[in-house]
C-alpha cells in the first residue's frame, strides 16, 4: 500500500504538519526527503531499508555517490539531495556556534571544529583566531593536502594572528584515517608554534586533532603547557 492510502494521521508529511518535525522517526524524516519509493516499497519502506543497510542516518547522509548508487532506489539525484541537506545543516550550526559560543572552552571548540573538519577526506589544517574574550574573529584554512602530506608554516600562522589582531589562537587539523591521537610531528609543531606566538603576545590556546567521530585536545592531553 502506498503512503497516500495510509490513514492521514500516519502519513509522514501530515504528521509533521500536525505535530512538528521532532515527532517523526528517522525513517519518516528520510521518507519526506525521498518523496517516492521504488517498486515494491513505499518511501517509508525504502527509508527503513536504507537505514538498516547503513546503520544510522548519519552514515547514510554522509555516503559518497558511488556507495549510495549501489543501493536500490538511489542515484546521483539522491546523493545531491543528501549533500545539500548536510551542508545546509552544517552552515546553520556553524552560524549558531560562531555567534553564541566562547571557543576558549575545549568542548565548544571541539564541536565547532568537528563540524568543519570531520567530513574532510584529505588532511586540512585551520587556525581559529580569537579576541580577548575568546570569541571567534575568523577561521583561516592553512593548508589542504593528501591524506599523507600536509605542511603548515609557523611564521604564516604568526602573521595571520598579527593581521587579525588576535590575542589567542587555536590550531586544528583532521586525521582522515580515523585516529585522533596526535603524531610526534603534531606535538613538535605545537611546541614550536607556542614559542613563536609567545614572542608576539598571542596565546596558543589549544591544538586539536579531529576525526569524523572524535576530537583530541592537546591541551587536555598534556601536550600543550
Amino acid at each position: 500500500m502506498s503512503i497516500k492510502h495510509w490513514p492521514e494521521g500516519e502519513r509522514p508529511r501530515e504528521k509533521l504538519l500536525a505535530r512538528g518535525a521532532a515527532a517523526l522517526s528517522d525513517a519518516e524524516l528520510l521518507a519526506i526527503l525521498l518523496r517516492v519509493g521504488t517498486r515494491g516499497m513505499s518511501a517509508v519502506d525504502l527509508a527503513r531499508y536504507l537505514l538498516g543497510e547503513f546503520g544510522s542516518l548519519g552514515r547514510l547522509m554522509s555516503a559518497d555517490a558511488r556507495t549510495l548508487s549501489a543501493f536500490k532506489g538511489m542515484g546521483l539525484a539522491s546523493f545531491t539531495q543528501f549533500a545539500v541537506v548536510r551542508e545546509i545543516g552544517r552552515r546553520i550550526l556553524s552560524e549558531e556556534l560562531q555567534q553564541n559560543t566562547v571557543l576558549g572552552d575545549p568542548q565548544a571548540a571541539a564541536d565547532y571544529l568537528r563540524l568543519h573538519l570531520g567530513h574532510e577526506k584529505v588532511e586540512v589544517s585551520v587556525a581559529l583566531l580569537l579576541n580577548s574574550q575568546q570569541q571567534l574573529i575568523a577561521m583561516h584554512e592553512l593548508s589542504r593536502g593528501t591524506v599523507a602530506e600536509n605542511t603548515v608554516y609557523v611564521r604564516e600562522i604568526v602573521k595571520l594572528a598579527l593581521d587579525e589582531y588576535a590575542t589567542g589562537l587555536i590550531l586544528a587539523h583532521n586525521h582522515p584515517g580515523g585516529s585522533a591521537m596526535p603524531s610526534e610531528s603534531d606535538i613538535a609543531l605545537t611546541r614550536r608554534l607556542q614559542q613563536a606566538l609567545a614572542l608576539v603576545d598571542v596565546s596558543l590556546l589549544d591544538h586539536f586533532v579531529i576525526t569524523a567521530q572524535s576530537a583530541c585536545s592537546m591541551k587536555m592531553g598534556g601536550w600543550l603547557g
